[in-house]
């Protein structure tokens, strides 16, 4: 009872995240009835290929509120966590590949096909267990967490901080990326992960499936939304804003400035790994360049588009660009680049607190306007009163 109050109270105050959420809850019951209830002629039908699409959209949502979490109520610009996003998604990925057995091309009961093609002879230590899911599944919160917790520990006992925090963690996304690139990893080089079949012995190919993926997705979305609100609404939330606006002040007054911020980073990541994790049997792929610097700028993109330190506003600008950008790779494939770099530029000379940001202030406007008008006419009508006595 006590954690469900903590909950309601974390949420009685913040109307967008509401809004945002009970929008995601509409998504996932209608979604999947569009899809199997109605039939393909129809007009409000959705083919499973967008539920899929759309089940991509979301797990980058999750992975934008975990940017969130650390840009905005921190105030550690990470330009790395698209590292913690692959490394979850690879995990996820591995065991997808132990599902396939001699289904693969080359028939091998055990290694997975591009092991057979480099002449291995026998599964690496690291692939031991991944054909068990609660394993895998392990390893998507740890692998991204315990990488966290080392680089964010040596970081912040460093007092490593600002820009030279952001290019060690775009470094250690790019470092990962060309390890990744080598065979001798034993990921599958450049190809990556892929040829899925199924998942806890349900076929990736049946819209069932797919819908089952989406709809884990948006409550795993929904789920992580929560948490983060809750924690930003308690004291620590709190302590964490005063060491993004003030760090040296906060660590005078006594609080444990390292500890607060690698406990917060380490749960960005694990957030992130999760996205990851549903992101790719949802897309079929995963390879080396999910680590891609670049993929994790773009998330900073969404995070900055949508409304730092709002939480449910990285949700929305992720939302919003990644539908952008597969509307313009379909309609104006040579132009979607100089497209978000524009709409990045806009947002950063017109609306520098995001979307939800500008959408807050004019409804602030409008609310002091009416409070004002409303004031106006009270003293009015007192006046007019007052003469007539």
């Amino acid at each position: 009872m006590q954690s469900k109050s903590i909950i309601l109270s974390a949420l009685a105050q913040d109307r967008g995240g509401k809004l945002v959420l009970a929008l995601l809850m509409a998504a996932v019951i209608l979604v999947p009835m569009a899809n199997l209830l109605l039939p393909a002629g129809h007009p409000l039908h959705i083919e499973t290929f967008t539920v899929s699409l759309m089940g991509k959209y979301l797990s980058y949502a999750m992975l934008a509120l975990a940017v969130d979490l650390v840009w905005g109520y921190l105030g550690i610009l990470s330009l790395g966590h698209g590292a913690f996003f692959a490394l979850g998604g690879y995990a996820m990925g591995m065991y997808l590949m132990r599902q396939i057995g001699d289904r693969g091309v080359y028939a091998h009961p055990i290694l997975p096909d591009f092991m057979v093609f480099l002449n291995w002879q026998e599964l690496p230590w690291f692939w031991q267990g991944f054909d068990q899911f609660w394993l895998a599944c392990l390893m998507v919160v740890l692998v991204p967490g315990v990488l966290a917790y080392v680089f964010g520990y040596l970081a912040f006992r460093s007092r490593v901080s600002g820009v030279y925090l952001s290019i060690m963690t775009q470094a250690l996304t790019y470092a990962l990326m060309l390890a990744f690139f080598r065979n001798e990893m034993g990921f599958g080089g450049n190809n990556g992960l892929t040829d899925f079949k199924d998942i806890l012995g349900f076929s990736l190919q049946q819209d069932s499936t797919k819908i089952g993926l989406f709809v884990c997705t948006g409550l795993a979305l929904a789920v992580s939304y929560i948490v983060c609100r809750t924690i930003v609404s308690s004291r620590l939330g709190q302590v964490a804003m005063a060491i993004r606006d003030t760090e040296s002040r906060t660590r005078f007054m006594g609080y444990d400035v390292d500890g607060i911020k690698l406990w917060i980073f380490v749960l960005s990541a694990v957030i992130a790994g999760i996205a990851g994790a549903l992101y790719v049997p949802q897309v079929g792929i995963i390879n080396p360049g999910e680590f891609a610097p670049l993929n994790s700028i773009e998330v900073v993109v969404w995070v900055a588009l949508g409304g730092r330190a709002t939480l449910f506003g990285a949700i929305v600008g992720a939302l919003i660009i990644n539908y952008a950008k597969s509307w313009f790779t379909v309609e104006f494939p040579e132009v979607w680049l100089f497209a978000l770099g524009g709409m990045f530029v806009l947002s950063t000379m017109y609306f520098p607190k995001g979307v939800i940001g500008f959408l807050s202030d004019v409804a602030d406007r409008v609310g002091q306007r009416k409070s004002s008008s409303e004031s106006n006419v009270y003293q009015s009508e007192r006046g007019a009163g007052e003469v007539v006595q």
